[in-house]
């Protein structure tokens, strides 16, 4: 048998009422024990919903597939760490949409070759055509260097469909052109001519830096600012696209920035509504933060949300801690939604095998694909919901990207909900013991998964 086999048995052990008997045949080939503090069944979710789910998948496979090509090439889970942010930038809402070895996180739209060479994205054939992130994006700021050939034709598209018709109408389109290109690179296709000159040649990186904030987008290019457009119908949210049209061109180092975030944790926490008939505990400190103690319970935010991106900061005290934020759950409900779990917890300490499904992972849905936050250390965690495709981010880094494939329930223990609902802070068990310096969200308008 070989580890993931023992990982979904682990998992799978933990949620059952075989958990005493199971646990002790499953986890000390691996060198891991652990007593739960509470009942297993039924700690997130009615006994009903703790059946083998989704999450229980090869984590491997999660770990290592493409989003955009399914390609199961292996993943190097040391260089993926690696590619997390220094928490100064994360806390920022930075988030990279490109981990340096896979395109996990992005869809090709059209017959291009598309993969990923010497920690960039390359493409050199094919149709003309997008590599699109799987998620939309409304207000943000993006930067990301490209390398190219003095004759390639290929771009940046912004707020796009997966297949758009026209630059000049149905999204935004940053080009990366020749000088004799009626758009050179820099330029907005169908809307502004940069007048500034660049040339390209395929030994040279350049950084360009967008800005795309309600009718207005800027784009600089190496510290220079290229063009600059208001839009008198500014397009909703939308994909951002890499284009193939002629020609080689490469990019890396690629992060994007969510804008328009606010705060929903303040010292009166009268966002929020409290269960005190529950055992969990939830107090602001003298230094701000939102303290989570004590046995089960929930925090749930008054307002109630369908899509939308949202940036956690967050501290475990101790080893091993349990908790997570559910969205979309049923108001007044307990935990009646989806979760996005915090547990930094692995198997045999291998962060491809998350012990409970991982930090950013969907719980009994889909695992993280790497756990990439540590017990004691500050991290982040992004979370975008946009019709049934859920993302997360840990520390920066992509964990997740999962399509809810059930038919559509108002129950989501029981199926696909869409339909918006309140956030809720998980107190686990008396174990829980974490903080939150923000719980920062913004809405997102719905678009065409």
């Amino acid at each position: 048998m070989n580890r993931y086999f023992f990982a979904k048995l682990w998992r799978f052990a933990r949620r059952s009422s075989l958990a005493v008997g199971l646990l002790s045949l499953a986890t000390l080939p691996l060198g891991c024990s652990r007593s739960e503090p509470t009942p297993p069944a039924a700690t997130d979710a009615p006994a009903a919903d703790a059946e083998l789910s989704p999450s229980t998948a090869d984590p491997n496979r999660a770990a290592g597939d493409s989003a955009a090509t399914g390609d199961a090439a292996p993943i190097d889970a040391q260089r993926l760490l690696a590619a997390r942010l220094p928490i100064a930038d994360s806390r920022q809402g930075w988030v990279r949409l490109f981990d340096g070895q896979s395109l996990f996180g992005w869809e090709i739209a059209g017959d291009a070759n598309w993969r990923v060479e010497e920690g960039a994205i390359v493409v050199d054939e094919g149709e003309i055509g997008l590599l699109n992130t799987s998620v939309p994006w409304q207000d943000f700021e993006l930067r990301m260097e490209f390398r190219t050939s003095a004759t390639t034709n290929s771009g940046i598209f912004l707020r796009t469909p997966t297949h758009p018709q026209d630059p000049a109408s149905d999204c935004y389109e940053v080009n990366i052109a020749p000088p004799d290109n009626p758009f050179p690179t820099g330029s907005i296709v169908g809307r502004v001519r940069s007048p500034l000159p660049l040339e390209l040649d395929e030994s040279a990186w350049h950084l360009i830096e967008m800005r795309m904030v309600g009718d207005t987008l800027t784009v600089d290019i190496d510290g220079q600012r290229f063009s600059e457009f208001v839009d008198p119908q500014p397009l909703g949210p939308g994909r951002i696209g890499l284009q193939h049209n002629q020609g080689p061109v490469a990019f890396r180092d690629v992060r994007v920035r969510p804008l328009g975030m606010r705060q929903l944790i303040n010292d009166d926490l009268d966002l929020w509504k409290r269960y005190p008939e529950m055992d969990g505990d939830f107090q602001i400190t003298e230094e701000g933060l939102l303290r989570v103690t004590g046995g089960r319970g929930q925090l749930e935010s008054t307002e109630s949300f369908d899509d939308f991106v949202l940036l956690a900061e967050a501290k475990t005290a101790s080893d091993r801690l349990n908790s997570g934020i559910f969205f979309r759950c049923i108001p007044g409900e307990t935990m009646n939604g989806y979760e996005c779990q915090i547990n930094h917890e692995t198997i045999d300490g291998d962060p491809l095998l998350p012990a409970d499904c991982g930090t950013g992972g969907i719980f009994r849905r889909h695992d993280a694909r790497i756990v990439a936050a540590e017990d004691g250390e500050w991290f982040t965690m992004m979370l975008i919901a946009n019709g049934p495709r859920i993302a997360a981010w840990v520390n920066g880094l992509q964990v997740t990207d999962w399509v809810d494939t059930r038919a559509p329930d108002p129950n989501p223990r029981r199926g696909l909900r869409l339909e918006a609902g309140t956030l809720m802070i998980q107190a686990h068990d008396p174990t829980t013991d974490l903080v939150f310096k923000r719980i920062d969200v913004v809405p997102l308008s719905r678009t065409t998964p």
